[in-house]
């Protein structure tokens, strides 16, 4: 019988990834429904492979361009996620891709909870801003949630039938970005250019600045410490240049593990997919040049003052969280625009987080996506108005 599958943001880099896999494999899948925000000339090209029936389209404009361009065809179009149920009818699938960014992927990812075995989830802001609202889905619909970022993933695999409390240390790899090497006196010349010059991974503006400015992992120790229920005393950054151990775990029996992987996003993917060895993916031979020039050594502070922003972190699930993404988002969005500088992202983004007006968040659990949602709207606003 094929596995019923739906992929939640099918057009970019993870959707298209596992879309990948997935037409390798073709007589063994089926899609039920593929959404999309606005690449409709993607999506046309997966409708076609797959025969999908349903799709969602976000915006407004491409939904009715795609709508009016499908009407002869026996596809049905929605515009919203209020229709998953209406498309489901209560049937249980088996593995669903939440790979929307940004937070409006929190609604969609509890949503799609409720109707899937498997919920593969390549969505930051959702775990950083939402994972008591997704741990609360998941324990009450019996969803087995699998985390697809590269460290995460790996750092599953590590201690996974581990006892947490058998965990001394988890080292989240980073590979300090284009500016590992780069001199402290040039950072105050940054360009948007060259902060977009990732060494290793290609991927989208906005994530490409985080990993610059090394936000990317301190949003990475968050997912980790929700994720795997630890304290952030047990989570530390590593910086690997070469990004090809992708984690390190340190328990209490004096064993350390440490998991390497190409620099391929396939590899998560495929493994999110089969869960047993039933399936080979290709990859390369083991690296031993890399692996005996690991060059391992702790983030420089005076680089990447955003990791600072984790000793300011509660150990409870809160709205402060919140604040810490959607001032990010904003600060990175002024910086591609060249309303501030590059080492402005971090400076403002500390003090917003000292300002006794979000410190108080720290205590205040979300109830529900609108809370987060209006918090987020009001933190943008609030830094966007900023005089800078």
């Amino acid at each position: 019988m094929k596995k019923k599958i739906i992929i939640l943001g099918s057009t970019g880099s993870i959707g298209k990834n596992l879309f990948h896999i997935l037409k390798k494999d073709k007589k063994n899948f089926e899609i039920l429904l593929l959404s999309i925000n606005k690449n409709y000339n993607e999506l046309l090209k997966q409708l076609k492979i797959f025969k999908v029936k349903n799709i969602i389209i976000s915006d407004k404009n491409i939904y009715l361009k795609v709508k009016k361009y499908l009407k002869n065809k026996d596809i049905h179009v929605h515009n919203n996620f209020n229709s998953i149920k209406q498309i489901l009818m209560g049937k249980k699938v088996d593995y669903t891709m939440s790979a929307i960014s940004g937070l409006s992927g929190l609604q969609p990812t509890l949503e799609l909870i409720k109707y899937t075995k498997n919920i593969a989830v390549a969505n930051k802001e959702s775990i950083i801003c939402g994972w008591g609202l997704i741990l609360k889905n998941l324990e009450k619909y019996k969803c087995n949630f699998i985390p697809i970022d590269s460290e995460h993933f790996s750092i599953m695999s590590l201690i996974k039938n581990e006892n947490n409390k058998n965990i001394e240390k988890i080292y989240i790899t980073a590979s300090g970005g284009p500016f590992n090497k780069y001199p402290l006196r040039k950072f105050k010349s940054i360009t948007i250019k060259s902060a977009l010059k990732h060494p290793n991974w290609k991927m989208g503006k906005k994530i490409t600045i985080d990993s610059a400015t090394m936000m990317n992992k301190v949003f990475e120790i968050i997912e980790a410490k929700k994720i795997f229920n630890v304290n952030y005393d047990k989570l530390e950054i590593i910086v690997h240049p070469k990004s090809y151990i992708h984690a390190l775990v340190k328990f209490a029996n004096g064993l350390t593990k440490i998991l390497i992987h190409d620099t391929d996003m396939k590899i998560p993917i495929f493994n999110s997919l089969y869960s047993s060895n039933e399936k080979k993916i290709s990859s390369k031979n083991i690296n031993f040049n890399i692996l005996n020039n690991l060059n391992l050594h702790k983030v420089d502070l005076k680089k990447f003052p955003s990791v600072k922003v984790i000793k300011l972190l509660p150990q409870k699930n809160s709205l402060f969280e919140t604040i810490i993404v959607s001032a990010n988002d904003e600060l990175v969005e002024m910086f591609l625009n060249k309303k501030i500088k590059f080492l402005d992202i971090s400076r403002i983004l500390l003090k917003i987080l000292k300002n006794k007006e979000f410190v108080k968040y720290k205590k205040i659990s979300p109830r529900n996506v609108t809370q987060i949602e209006q918090l987020s709207k009001y933190v943008s606003l609030k830094i966007s108005a900023l005089s800078i």
